[in-house]
């Protein structure tokens, strides 16, 4: 499942949420025990302490789910009937099942060949979410089947069994009933089994109205008239595959498809909402490629006959992985030829990848229990990059993820208040905890680590071994380091226990000695804090797979070592005095590199003059940021680190570059400097912004295109004076129809104007956002409001944020720009959601939405804390300067 997804960066890919939270903020609020004491102070309940629980019981168990709903798309209720195939493996008066939000009507087991037993009470546990069916006599030993008739409500939780509005081309407000079930809501939709690792077969029945469509994980096999309605029929779908309850799905709704045949002949195809059929060809080209490489990769087919790819109107994730019916938000699945931007295009060749993914590696082989989550997302994540880089080997995507993945992680996993790769779950409450970046983009990280380390060959043949053994089964992390251990013939498992069994990663100091014809390294190793220096009695260690390279050949390993222990000292033979020395080739060790003075002093060349790859200046420019805002290095180093990009030509690295110095930014906008380092801004992306120019030239690509509308946006939102004229030239034009902005212009151009704007400019920004027939150019307004500076005109957006114009899903976004855009903003943005908690705690409670509210909140009154550090910070930064 994607949390959010979006290319180039995480900060888009994090449910579209505006700019992640500066991790020098976060640093300042990262004890989790002041965390529960500020909420306190907030007014606000601190969260609850893990609540005990206890899984389902072993004595009954399903065998396969005969299953029949018939959803009324009117009073937004549905009917139910399960006749379930159960084992009774312990005799037992009672059957203890999931069951939330459902009201069963009547209940009974008929043992194999012998007479039906009525249930006569239904206990509910409404806080475990659980129901017990108590029984007159006792159920033996055997098989039988259980059957239950029930009721429940299509909710506008964006949860189990809920309904989604969507507008008609005539312009009736209609609505769409759909599912989303991870981590634990397929008991919302019928009582059941709903744990992970208690599969099943499933034979599903829809019952709806015939000008409708209806979907589920398998292939329709019968759709007959419904007896009691003429304007209703039966659609019946063919058995599954056994398979864990959250990846079950159903839709019924108004929708086009685009179709094709992948070359190993499965059926796939894009469901879009009516009239927008051409919007799915892209993901169904991706799709249609992607499929057969897992199938290689893997080397093991798609196990099922079709797959449905659907976008849904109101969708909380980015996208959902359910078996042969994947879900998405319609702006991560369908692309306008003529108005999606070129990071859009990306975004969702991501989402596909990812997806796809989990076909393979989560529904084939699922986890034994939600403690494994992180090995379903890390390793989706990880995989969706090599399945692009196949697919558009023209987007340098390895390059993008160092940026998107790995140093938002590495920001995240500095503080005091991150979490191990593999956490411990218990109550199903405390799923929603881990669908976070260490999960995902950390999990991701190590992934790739550990794929260098073992190289692609062994890797490959190792996920053969996993997927085999464990196809239609479920398993633990320790199952797939022991199938890649015998695959490759390395310590897997102890080297990666040090990174999944421990929060946190590795600092590595290097400095060098020239001896003779040979270069002398002295490593060392320490936990790396955002906080400064590691202040614990014990400081942990990891087994860190560390390659080296010299300017002699730059692309390649002169040496790989495994680093076992917290000194190393390593000798390069014959390497020259005047070549460099760099740790951590690709930027694939999840670690962050310190180097002495003379030793950075001699990489600069390489960085100037480009001879150091693009993902090595990308990741030696982010450690030296991180280094500085930790305080552990000086910035008169980041600075003249800066100066060496003066010839830069790559997307991913000025995109990293802009994100570090828009945390600069952000702080010093409650200080005398922020005037300061507007210029500053301005000063290094003129020249790059100068050769761009506004226009695209003949030969430029996708990376260009992403480049040109970073760099304007940059230059407009800092006022730089041309950028903002043409700006605002463009936009007039645009809005009165002489010329229509390119799709990769339109964020800076909105951003620029709406920051430099009135109330004039922000009325036909929200009458564009009405206008809008895409979700991705709503999406695309929605999250530039919030960078305009005038105080009503703040509570004008963030009270549109709550309106009827914005989906449920978006409200977090809009509200988020506001927070990030300015510190008027900031402050109107607190008050907001303070004066709104109940209705969006209404609105979001039970769901991974209202903690990123909560993440976006609790980082907006701690500027007022950071005086005495940015003075300290910032009077160095500018001396220098």
């Amino acid at each position: 499942m994607w949390l959010a997804a979006a290319a180039p960066s995480l900060a888009r890919r994090l449910l579209f949420l505006g700019p992640p939270p500066p991790p020098l903020l976060l640093l300042l609020f990262s004890r989790s025990s002041r965390r529960r004491r500020r909420l306190h102070s907030l007014g606000l309940a601190a969260m609850p302490e893990k609540r005990p629980f206890e899984r389902l019981p072993a004595d009954v168990s399903p065998i396969n789910y005969s299953l029949c709903l018939k959803p009324d798309l009117l009073d937004f209720t549905f009917e139910g009937k399960l006749e379930a195939a159960a084992q009774v493996r312990q005799a037992t008066n009672q059957i203890v099942m999931n069951c939330a939000d459902i009201d069963i009507i009547t209940a009974s087991y008929a043992p194999e060949g012998d007479e039906e037993i009525h249930a006569t009470g239904f206990n509910y546990q409404n806080e475990d979410e659980k129901v017990t069916l108590s029984f007159p006599s006792t159920l033996q030993t055997g098989t039988g089947t259980l059957k239950i008739d029930f009721v429940g409500e299509l909710n506008d939780k964006m949860k189990g069994f809920y309904r989604s509005k969507y507008t008609t081309p005539s312009g009736e407000v209609r609505y769409a009933a759909v599912t989303q079930f991870e981590a634990t809501d397929a008991r919302r939709a019928f009582p059941c089994w709903d744990e992970p690792a208690i599969k099943a077969t499933f034979d599903i029945s829809l019952v709806v109205p015939k000008d409708r469509v209806a979907l589920s994980n398998m292939n329709v096999i019968d759709r007959k008239p419904y007896p009691d309605d003429e304007n209703l029929v039966e659609v019946k779908f063919a058995r599954t595959p056994v398979m864990s309850t959250y990846l079950v799905a159903f839709v019924v709704g108004e929708y086009d498809f685009v179709e094709t045949r992948s070359k190993d002949g499965v059926c796939v195809r894009v469901y879009t909402p009516v009239g927008k059929a051409e919007q799915g060809k892209f993901a169904l080209e991706v799709a249609a490629k992607t499929l057969p490489f897992y199938k290689d990769y893997f080397n093991v087919p798609y196990p099922l006959p079709k797959i449905d790819l659907i976008a849904i109107a109101d969708f909380a994730a980015g996208a959902m992985e359910n078996w042969g019916l994947v879900t998405y938000r319609e702006t991560a699945l369908l692309i306008d030829p003529k108005n999606s931007c070129s990071s859009s295009r990306q975004w969702v060749a991501l989402v596909v990848g990812h997806e796809l993914a989990h076909q393979w590696f989560g529904n084939l082989v699922t986890m034994e229990w939600w403690t494994h989550l992180w090995l379903n997302e890390g390793f989706a994540s990880w995989i969706e990059y090599l399945c692009v880089d196949h697919c558009f080997p023209e987007y340098d995507i390895w390059t993008q993820f160092v940026s998107a993945d790995y140093t938002r992680a590495q920001e995240l996993d500095a503080l005091d208040n991150s979490h191990p790769i593999e956490v411990s779950v218990g109550h199903p409450s405390e799923v929603d905890e881990i669908f976070d970046a260490i999960s995902y983009s950390k999990g991701a990280s190590v992934i790739r680590m550990l794929h260098d380390y073992i190289g692609d060959k062994d890797f490959k043949k190792g996920m053969n071994m996993y997927l085999t053994k464990f196809q239609q089964k479920n398993a633990a992390t320790e199952d797939l380091w022991e199938s890649l251990e015998n695959a490759s013939g390395k310590p897997i498992a102890a080297v990666m226990n040090t990174w999944t069994k421990q929060m946190g990663f590795p600092l590595i100091y290097v400095e060098a000695e020239q001896v003779e014809d040979d270069r002398l390294l002295r490593l060392s190793q320490k936990k790396f804090c955002a906080g400064g220096s590691y202040v614990g009695e014990d400081c942990p260690q990891w087994m860190v797979p560390i390659t080296i390279s010299t300017s002699e050949d730059p692309n390649q390993a002169k040496l790989k070592i495994l680093m076992d222990k917290p000194e190393m000292n390593v000798v390069l033979k014959n390497v020259k005095p005047d070549q460099w020395v760099k740790l951590n080739l690709g930027t694939v060790g999840f670690y962050r590199t310190q180097y002495s003075s003379a030793m950075l002093e001699s990489l600069l060349p390489g960085i100037r003059d480009l001879s150091l790859p693009p993902v090595d200046r990308l990741g030696l420019q982010n450690d030296l940021f991180s280094l500085a805002r930790a305080g552990i290095i000086s910035t008169v180093e980041v600075l003249k680190v800066m100066e060496a990009f003066v010839n830069e030509p790559n997307y991913t690295v000025w995109s990293d570059l802009s994100c570090n110095l828009g945390i600069l930014s952000t702080l010093l906008s409650h200080t005398d400097f922020y005037e300061e380092i507007q210029e500053f801004v301005k000063d290094v992306f003129s020249p790059i912004g100068e050769r761009l120019g506004w226009d695209p030239k003949p030969g430029e690509g996708h990376l260009d295109a992403l480049l040109r509308g970073l760099v304007l946006g940059k230059l407009g939102k800092a006022g730089h004076k041309a950028t903002l004229e043409e700006a605002r030239r463009r936009f007039k034009d645009h809005v009165e129809g002489k010329q229509i902005l390119s799709a990769d212009l339109r964020s800076p151009v909105y951003l620029t104007v709406l920051k430099h704007g009135d109330g004039t400019t922000l009325d036909i920004m929200l009458k564009l956002h009405k206008q809008a027939d895409m979700q991705e150019e709503k999406n695309r307004i929605e999250r530039v409001l919030g960078a305009t500076l005038l105080p009503d005109l703040i509570q004008k957006v963030l009270t549109f944020a709550l309106s009827e114009e914005v989906r449920p899903q978006d409200t977090v976004s809009v509200i988020g720009g506001v927070a990030g855009g300015s510190k008027h903003g900031r402050k109107a943005a607190w008050k907001f959601i303070k004066d709104n908690w109940e209705e969006l705690y209404n609105r979001y409670q039970g769901g991974f939405l209202i903690s990123r509210l909560i993440k976006v909140f609790l980082n907006l009154n701690l500027i007022p804390f950071l005086f005495p550090y940015l003075f300290l910070f910032f009077l160095n930064f500018f001396l220098c300067y």
